[in-house]
């Protein structure tokens, strides 16, 4: 009866990995069983496969025209994942209407880095308990490899902790985008192909079809995308210059501030959460401020909360900084 039982339940587990493909939230009211660190194969299988297609490289080419598209699709969604799951979603550091929280959310889903409120959740987690034991992406409690990319393959990790998003739970449109994570980067994948055989038919001299436009607008450009952005949680504990004295790791890298639109400004970052800028002074390029100073003057978002003078002096942070903007 007792193995019976055991394998009912390691069906009922695998069957719920195979359905996360499609619904992130199923078996979300179950408690995870079994060590932080346990990988969920079933549910990375589409994670690998994603790695494996850029392969596909080989036999479908490359053309200025996929190149082009790959590179405005990275600088796009870069900057939906770093101006708004960041710094909006995760730390409220500016106000948009809802309509805008929508469409950016849902350009951020597009980068296939899970739903806007699972991604908020999780990094309002790392601050609080930022390069302690119970942060799941510090590469000083779990090494390089499972802060850059490891966590997010454990079980473990995989649940939306509704608790720690309340103000964003609340949007029907938000907990939907979430809940089917997969169907915008996959409406993504049917456009690209789509837009590569017009192109195809329509301008032959650009040389491209839509299996290109996939393989470089949506594998490549994904992977790139999500690399760059994974080294905030890895490289950016590790390597660069430590401003502010602040109660973790965290450091500021011109080079990933270059890749990640800002991002890189980390030391910055864990110094003063609440700030819409990472790069605290001019010469600090922060593409992503830019980009949000540029959407407050055409009205799409406003209150961008700036650095108070008090926290860009160089000196020890305060005991307790805050970590969302308070309305």
């Amino acid at each position: 009866m007792l193995p019976t039982l055991l394998g009912a339940l390691k069906s009922s587990d695998l069957l719920i990995s195979f359905v996360r493909w499609f619904d992130a939230w199923a078996g979300m009211d179950q408690a995870e069983q079994g060590h932080p660190k346990r990988i969920d194969w079933a549910r990375c299988i589409p994670f690998v496969a994603m790695h494996v297609a850029c392969g596909a490289v080989i036999w479908v080419g490359w053309s200025w025209a996929a190149v082009i598209v790959a590179a405005l699709l990275y600088a796009v969604r870069m900057f939906a994942i770093t101006a708004f799951y960041h710094r909006y979603f995760s730390h409220r550091a500016f106000k948009t209407s809802r309509w805008w929280q929508f469409t950016f959310g849902a350009l951020g889903a597009s980068a296939a880095q899970r739903g806007p409120l699972w991604w908020a959740a999780h990094h309002r987690n790392h601050h609080r308990y930022s390069d302690s034991g119970e942060d799941l992406h510090s590469p000083h409690q779990h090494g390089f490899l499972w802060s850059h990319m490891g966590w997010i393959t454990s079980r473990a990790n995989f649940r939306t902790r509704l608790s720690a998003v309340s103000d964003l739970e609340k949007y029907p449109e938000l907990r939907f985008l979430d809940r089917f994570d997969v169907l915008v980067p996959a409406m993504l994948c049917v456009g690209l192909y789509a837009f590569g055989e017009w192109l195809a038919a329509s301008w032959p001299e650009f040389g491209t079809n839509g299996a290109q436009m996939v393989v470089w607008g949506f594998f490549i450009s994904t992977l790139v995308l999500f690399h760059c952005t994974n080294t905030i949680n890895s490289l950016s504990h590790m390597f660069g210059r430590r401003r502010y004295e602040t109660r973790d790791q965290s450091r500021n890298n011109w080079l990933l501030a270059l890749l990640t639109f800002g991002e890189g400004w980390h030391n910055n970052h864990h110094r003063y959460p609440a700030s819409a800028r990472q790069g605290f002074f001019w010469w600090e390029l922060d593409l992503s401020y830019y980009g949000l100073v540029l959407l407050s003057w055409l009205g799409v978002v406003w209150d961008l909360n700036p650095v108070p003078e008090h926290i860009r002096r160089i000196g020890s942070a305060p005991a307790k900084v805050p970590l969302v903007k308070a309305n």
